[in-house]
This record gives C-alpha cells, sequence and structure tokens, in this order.
C-alpha cells in the first residue's frame, strides 16, 4: 500500500449562503489546519460573543433528521455537514477548520458543487506527516426494518454501494456503485442536489425544516414528475445524492477508511449508526499503519487573525 502524506488547504476560502432548513444566513470561511488536527468547526457568534469549536466526529453527532447535526443541542451545533465533508473528504482534504458564524452549514445549490469551488479556489497541500487510515477488518452491520447499512474489508481503496428504493415512480430503485476517488468524486457525486417531495413541505415546514429550500437548491418532486425547469443533472441523481451524502456522513470517522460500505435504503442515521457499531468493536478496525494514533489539540494556522481580519 503507497504511504501517503495527510494535506490541508493552501489558503483559505470564503462561502456565503443561507441554510436549507434555517433559512439563517450564514458565512463560512475555510481555513487550512495542522497535520493530525482533522475537520472541525469553530462556531462563532454564539450569544454573549461566545465561540465553540465541534470536531466532526461521528461521537458528536447529535441529530440526524434530515440531516447530520454535530455539538451539543444544550449548547453550539452546526447543521447540515454532510455535504461540505463530502466534499472535504471527496477530495482527500484531512485538515481544515471551518469557521462559521451561523447554526447550518449554507446549502448552496443543494450538491457539493460550490464547496469543491471553494477548496479549488483555496488549493489543496501536503503536508509532513503520513495519513493513516482506518481499515476495516471485519464486517459490521446496522439494520433497521428492510433497510441496512454496512461495512466490509477490503484489500484497497474505499468502495460505496448504495441502493435506494421509493414507490414514487420517477425515483424507483436505483444503484450507484463507485471507488471513492478525487477524480471520480467530481464527476461522478459532486453536482448531484438534494431532493424532496412537493407533498411533504407543509409538514416539514410545521416542524421547522426545509424552510430554506427552493428549486434553486432543492430537486422538487410530486409523485411522478420533476418539477424543476431544468430537469435533472443525472438520470440517476437520487443514489447519487445519497452516495454524497454517504460520503459526507462517513467522514465522521476522523480519518479515510479502506474498506467497502454498502447501504440499502439508509440514510442519514444509518450511515452514523454504522460508525458507531464500528467503533464499538476494537477487533473490527485498525490503523494501517498499524501503529497507535497521536492523539494531538487541534492547531490551526493563522485562523485568529483571520478571523478579526474579517
Amino acid at each position: 500500500m503507497p504511504v501517503t502524506r495527510q494535506t490541508t488547504l493552501r489558503a483559505r476560502a470564503i462561502v456565503s449562503g443561507a441554510g436549507v432548513h434555517s433559512n439563517s444566513p450564514v458565512r463560512m470561511i475555510l481555513h487550512p489546519a495542522d497535520p493530525d488536527s482533522g475537520i472541525c468547526f469553530l462556531r462563532t457568534w454564539l450569544p454573549g460573543g461566545e465561540e465553540r469549536m465541534i470536531s466532526a466526529r461521528w461521537s458528536e453527532v447529535s441529530l440526524t433528521e434530515l440531516c447530520t447535526v454535530i455539538g451539543r443541542q444544550d449548547g453550539a451545533t452546526v447543521a447540515t455537514v454532510e455535504h461540505l465533508l463530502a466534499a472535504l473528504s471527496g477530495l482527500g482534504v484531512d485538515n481544515a477548520l471551518v469557521e462559521i458564524d451561523g447554526p447550518e452549514v449554507p446549502i448552496m445549490d443543494g450538491s457539493a458543487a460550490d464547496f469543491v469551488a471553494a477548496i479549488d479556489r483555496a488549493g489543496v497541500v501536503q503536508q509532513p506527516a503520513f495519513r493513516r487510515s482506518i481499515k476495516i477488518l471485519k464486517p459490521v452491520r446496522v439494520e433497521h426494518g428492510r433497510a441496512f447499512s454496512e461495512l466490509r474489508p477490503a484489500d484497497q481503496g474505499f468502495r460505496l454501494e448504495v441502493e435506494i428504493d421509493f414507490a414514487s415512480g420517477i425515483i424507483g430503485r436505483q444503484k450507484k456503485v463507485i471507488d471513492l476517488t478525487p477524480d471520480s468524486f467530481r464527476r461522478d457525486l459532486s453536482r448531484a442536489r438534494t431532493f424532496g417531495f412537493i407533498h411533504d413541505v407543509e409538514r416539514l415546514w410545521k416542524a421547522g425544516f426545509a424552510l430554506g429550500a427552493s428549486l434553486e437548491n432543492t430537486v422538487a418532486l410530486d409523485d411522478e414528475r420533476v418539477l424543476n425547469p431544468g430537469g435533472l443533472r443525472f438520470g440517476d441523481e437520487f443514489v447519487r445524492h445519497k452516495t454524497l451524502d454517504a460520503v459526507g456522513d462517513l467522514a465522521l470517522a476522523g480519518s479515510p477508511m479502506i474498506g467497502a460500505y454498502r447501504s440499502f435504503c439508509g440514510g442519514h442515521k444509518m450511515n452514523v449508526a454504522v460508525l458507531e457499531a464500528l467503533f464499538s468493536d476494537r477487533a473490527a478496525w485498525a490503523w494501517s499503519d498499524a501503529q497507535p494514533r497521536r492523539e494531538a489539540a487541534p492547531v490551526y494556522f493563522g485562523a485568529r487573525q483571520a478571523m478579526t481580519a474579517n
């Protein structure tokens, strides 16, 4: 297996927009970060001028209904992290600080394309430290009714096999199999948008969800039609987006994985549950270099200076 180095951003990049669920405006700055920092969110503009650091780890997940939320519900949280994490993971960025002044990552066009563009503007650079991957040693599976998610061993790389099955004829049963690389993520997943049914809108609004959803950021469906004037970007855009979501949720492992992921009718809850099952069984995984991972306090390049300058 080739030895690879950790990566971070070459420079910072700024992304602004609104949350699909909260409809709150948000400004987000992606900063470079030191080796072994991982991906962390710095939640700013909290009551009293407070700030809170939240690690992008499965153990920090507090909600998985319609999106993935990290942070404690009695304190600071960041919602809808999955598309940004998918872009960072899909492009192979190991370490970054995400400074965010609102409660939700902006939805942009409903895909990860704008986050990919932001990472490209910043650039990606190698760091001195070696990358340590999580190697799956034995199958781990979670089930809920007919739905399941599982992680299995593989000799190299990371493969995703995602299958969905909707009663709606416009979606039906779709499957996507992809070996995750920066090229395959860009080409096959990054532009796939989130989707929803018009008949669910009123219920979601009453529950406080989808307040910022529109035809600009969501593929809207009735039972048999796509309502967006431009139609779909891919014939199977629905399963491609579910695969994008899985890439983002599984990035909460904290390091790249060597193995294979398979799901049927899964979602955020089951993506996170399979990580919890994996890490609850120490015999199910190992560091790829067979050496203990050094746990280090996050250290960030120029983040404080950037905050005061903006």
